[in-house]
């Protein structure tokens, strides 16, 4: 049987650093070089750019992975579309996130048409195993119109609310953490870049951000170990990281 290879053949520097590197990177609102000193604190010593490369390699396999195991989505859908600005032109980033807040599934698009939402709720229904019962949305007439020409969602419930009621705050809220992480950033740049970091951001942000407020410390520090283990295996990690 022919073994394997590693998910970190080639790379000259451990599995545990390079995990560690991509998980800082898009878990905290950490710029590439604050990496860079922080790695090199502990000893390491390798470049922004590296670390940049690192994130572009594993960062899209290792939320793949963190999607996969995380709990079946819900059946309620709140989509919300946001402007951001790309070298000075405008984009409509497209959100999806179920009824506990968790993110199904982001587009990047320059237009908010028909065509536009038919095309994100098409990735949607991609990324889910189920179709939703419901759909919450703003009162943008593209979600209606794309919706009746998918068969999967023809006959699902539309609920309409209006932006200032505050009724969609679990799409709405869902873009805080993005636009935190684009002023740290100062600033999205490429669409197919920022498409690709963002996709990652989210699933990898979102599993380990748990709901901190609403927990014991005990059950906190107990749930955060087990995200850690996952993280773990996703990453092939044989390791602590903690110890670098």
């Amino acid at each position: 049987m022919k073994k394997r290879k590693s998910l970190y053949h080639g790379h000259r520097f451990p599995a545990a650093i390079i995990s560690l590197a991509v998980r800082w990177y898009f878990r905290f609102q950490l710029s590439l070089r604050d990496i860079e000193e922080l790695l090199f604190e502990r000893g390491v010593v390798v470049s922004y750019e590296t670390i940049r490369r690192w994130g572009d390699k594993f960062g899209a396999g290792f939320a793949h992975r963190v999607k996969a195991a995380r709990r079946k989505p819900g059946r309620t859908w709140h989509l919300d579309e946001v402007f951001v600005t790309l070298r000075g032109e405008p984009y409509l980033l497209w959100r999806a996130v179920d009824q506990h807040g968790a993110e199904l599934d982001i587009l990047l698009q320059k237009r908010r048409d028909k065509a536009a939402a038919q095309r994100f709720f098409n990735r949607v229904l991609a990324a889910c195993a189920d179709a939703p019962r419901r759909i919450v949305t703003d009162q943008l007439r593209s979600y209606p119109a794309a919706k009746a020409d998918i068969p999967e969602l023809a006959n699902v419930k539309h609920v309409f609310v209006k932006a200032a009621a505050r009724v969609n705050n679990r799409a709405e809220n869902s873009h805080q953490p993005t636009r935190e992480r684009e002023r740290r950033m100062r600033g999205f740049r490429d669409p197919k870049r920022t498409q690709a970091f963002l996709s990652s951001f989210g699933l990898i942000r979102q599993h380990f951000a748990l709901k901190r407020h609403l927990l014991r410390a005990s059950l906190y520090r107990k749930q955060l170990a087990a995200r850690f283990a996952g993280w773990h295996r996703f990453t092939g990690l044989t390791q602590d990281p903690s110890n670098f």
